[in-house]
């Protein structure tokens, strides 16, 4: 098997892996639980949190456990948008028009129950201008929802930018930055990064599927979209997940930023060059994404028959995120491509076990898959 779809998931590692069954073996008592061995399990998953926090630049207790991305996503912007219903009168939320679905649906929702909802507009290659974010708050401004790096694009979002821009427009938006193609893969840190709201996920890196976690900067207040238990300090109520948890502090302290980004670079610089001879091949992802990422068209062949064809000789990509589950993209139908450029767009999402061999069979796939249904 070749696999090329790290952005969907990546494999969990060994050491991950030995970190579940040993907690699931060990630690399986319930860390609320005030007995002896309920404590332990809870000084477990504390020392689990810290292993975390510490790779995202922030105090422990500012980090929230939850059962993925996803509801990473969802918690921010509804507990934010909740929040917010104190600022009478004021209800404008900014979003960039590629978010993952956890936010970009999220933001429907919201613009169904009579929110005003900007969504930003990227140029061809998913990149946004600051300029757009800047005219697009205004002081009614409640919330900002923008993704440090897009999932089927790799594009690099202005995040930087987006807290100064909040505060030259006086508004009292909150900023929830989507950092799950972003952590370990890219060397930020919380407090620099100026977000209110991050969130982060563990089966990108290695770990387990199923957690995740949210970051609240102090100070900021979200309310809850659970009830049950004072777990998460009342944030997200329920049983830790202790064992996934282990496994996300695991994947964590052995992913190797700096080294991994390096081998991931030249792998994609070598894809470009071997892609790049296929006739048909159009780039989607410019040059400034995000080298774990590369986007492509094979113009004139339909993404789903690619997808196949790939697969029947043990070579796994995908047409764009894993949760829209072969429905149109919203992303890459916000590039405003012709349409058979975005029909026939392909995800290559890679780690650093990738190999340039791979990428050349999949290149002699891709040519004889053009040279077989051209006919």
């Amino acid at each position: 098997m070749i696999y090329l779809d790290a952005a969907a998931t990546t494999p969990v590692s060994r050491r991950a892996a030995e970190a579940v069954q040993e907690s699931m073996q060990q630690d399986f008592a319930n860390p609320s639980s005030r007995h002896f061995a309920g404590v332990q399990a809870a000084q477990r998953l504390e020392e689990h949190r810290q292993v975390i926090a510490a790779k995202l630049g922030c105090a422990k207790e500012q980090l929230y456990f939850t059962s993925g991305g996803t509801e990473a996503n969802n918690l921010a912007v509804f507990g934010a948008v909740e929040a917010a219903k104190k600022y009478r009168g004021k209800k404008r939320i900014v979003v960039s028009a590629i978010e993952h679905a956890s936010v970009y649906e999220s933001a429907k929702k919201l613009e169904a129950q009579g929110y005003d909802v900007v969504y930003l507009q990227p140029d061809s290659h998913g990149n946004i201008a600051p300029a757009q974010l800047a005219e697009a708050v205004d002081e009614n401004t409640i919330l900002v929802s923008m993704m440090y790096i897009n999932n089927e694009l790799g594009a690099v979002l202005p995040v930087q930018a987006v807290k100064d821009i909040i505060k030259m427009k006086q508004a009292p938006a909150l900023f929830h930055c989507d950092c799950v193609q972003a952590f370990c893969k890219k060397d930020f840190r919380a407090a620099r990064l100026g977000a209110d709201l991050i969130s982060i996920s563990a089966h990108k890196i290695f770990g387990p599927k199923g957690i995740g976690a949210l970051y609240i900067k102090p100070g900021v207040r979200i309310l809850a979209q659970h009830c049950g238990g004072e777990q998460e300090q009342k944030i997200r109520p329920g049983t830790q997940a202790t064992a996934l948890i282990a496994g996300f502090a695991a994947a964590v302290e052995d992913y190797r930023t700096a080294e991994n980004a390096k081998a991931v670079e030249a792998l994609n610089r070598y894809a470009r060059e071997a892609l790049g001879n296929i006739g048909c091949v159009v780039f989607n992802s410019d040059e400034n994404a995000s080298r774990y990422i590369l986007n492509f068209s094979l113009v004139g062949f339909r993404s789903e028959i690619i997808l196949n064809y790939l697969s029947a000789q043990g070579i796994c990509v995908s047409a764009g995120s894993a949760c829209a589950k072969g429905k149109p993209s919203h992303v890459l139908a916000a590039l405003g491509q012709e349409k058979a450029v975005a029909d026939s767009a392909i995800r290559l999402s890679f780690t650093h076990f990738n190999t340039t061999e791979e990428i050349d069979t999949l290149a002699a796939q891709l040519q004889a898959a053009v040279n077989t249904l051209a006919h």
